[in-house]
C-alpha cells in the first residue's frame, strides 16, 4: 500500500510538468524498495533522447526553468564591470559569424529530424577578453569564447570545433541531465522536502548552484562521457555548417600541446585524455562527413 502511494505521488509530479513534490518517506520502508520503485518510474516516465546519438537520458526538469536561469546568469556575467566583452572588432565579428553559421545548420537539422518543438534557443555569441583558454555554451544557446583560446583555434575551422563542441553540451541537455541526476539521488535517499511552487525549491537551488545566479558565475564541468558525446555532436555540427571535420584533429592536437606546456586549461579540466579524444574523433569522422557539403 505504501509503495502504491509512493508511485502515485511520483506520477503526479511528472504529469504536472515536473513540479517536484516528494513526500518524506516513512522510515520503515526499506531503502532498496524505495530505490527500485523510484528507478522504475524514472525509467518509464523521465527519459529524453539526445539528437544524433540517440542516447536515452534522465530528464526530470523542464528546459524552460534551466534556460531561464542560464540566461539570467549569462546576462549577469556580461553586465559585470569585471567582464570585458569585446565588440566591434574583427575577432568579435568572427565569433558571431561562425556561431551563426553553426546555429543555422543546427536549427535546420533539428527541424528536419522532428526536434524543432523541443528546442527554443535564443542564440547569443560573445567574445570575452581573458587570458583563459576557455569557451562554453549555456543551455538556450548562450555562448562565450575567451580571447585566450583564439591563438589555438587559429581559423574558422578551429573556432567551429570549439563552438560546436560547447553547443553540443547544450543540445544534449547535459546540464539538465546533471540536475535530474541530483534530484533522483535526493529522492532515492528520501531527503527531498515538499515543494509545491511552479519552480520547486529543490530544483531552483540546484540550478542556481550550477549557474551561479545571484553570485559569481560557476562554469559547468561535465563528465568524461558527456565530453565525448559533445565531441561527437560538435564534429557533426561543424560539418553541417560547412567546416571540414578533419580539421578538428589539428585543433585538439594544438590543445594537447597547450596542456603539456603548462597548467591544464580550464577547457580541458574534466575531459578525456588527449589521445583518447583524438582516437574517438577519428572514429566518428565517417559519420560527420555524411553531413559535410562544402
Amino acid at each position: 500500500m505504501q509503495s502504491d502511494v509512493l508511485i502515485g505521488t511520483i506520477l503526479a509530479i511528472h504529469l504536472e510538468s515536473y513540479k517536484v513534490s516528494f513526500k518524506v518517506m516513512s522510515q520503515n520502508i526499506k531503502k532498496y524498495r524505495s530505490f527500485f520503485t523510484i528507478t522504475a518510474v524514472v525509467v518509464c516516465f523521465g527519459c529524453a533522447t539526445v539528437p544524433l546519438t540517440g542516447r536515452k537520458q534522465l530528464s526530470l526538469v523542464g528546459d524552460s526553468q534551466v534556460n531561464q536561469s542560464a540566461a539570467a546568469s549569462y546576462s549577469q556575467l556580461l553586465s559585470d564591470p569585471k567582464t570585458k566583452v569585446i565588440n566591434n572588432t574583427a575577432d568579435a565579428q568572427h565569433i558571431k559569424r561562425v556561431g551563426n553559421q553553426l546555429a543555422v545548420a543546427i536549427e535546420k537539422y533539428l527541424a528536419d529530424n522532428g526536434y524543432a518543438d523541443k528546442y527554443n534557443f535564443k542564440w547569443e555569441f560573445n567574445l570575452i577578453q581573458s587570458n583563459q583558454v576557455n569557451a562554453w555554451c549555456m543551455p538556450g544557446g548562450k555562448v562565450a569564447v575567451y580571447s585566450g583560446i583564439l591563438p589555438i583555434t587559429q581559423d574558422d575551422a578551429g573556432l567551429a570545433t570549439v563552438m560546436g563542441h560547447e553547443i553540443g553540451h547544450a543540445i544534449a541537455r547535459h546540464s539538465a541531465e546533471r540536475i535530474s541526476q541530483q534530484l533522483a539521488t535526493q529522492a532515492g535517499g528520501a531527503v527531498v522536502g515538499v515543494a509545491t511552487s511552479n519552480q520547486s525549491d529543490a530544483t531552483q537551488t540546484i540550478v542556481n548552484q550550477l549557474y551561479g545566479v545571484g553570485g559569481n558565475l560557476a562554469l559547468l564541468h561535465y563528465s568524461r562521457s558527456q565530453e565525448s558525446e559533445a565531441d561527437r555532436l560538435g564534429l557533426t555540427f561543424m560539418a553541417m555548417a560547412g567546416y571540414d571535420p578533419h580539421n578538428a584533429i589539428a585543433f585538439w592536437q594544438r590543445m594537447a600541446a597547450q596542456s603539456k606546456s603548462g597548467s591544464t586549461p580550464e577547457f580541458l579540466s574534466t575531459h578525456p585524455t588527449d589521445q583518447t579524444r583524438i582516437n574517438d574523433i577519428q572514429a566518428h569522422l565517417p559519420e560527420a562527413m555524411k553531413y559535410y557539403h562544402p
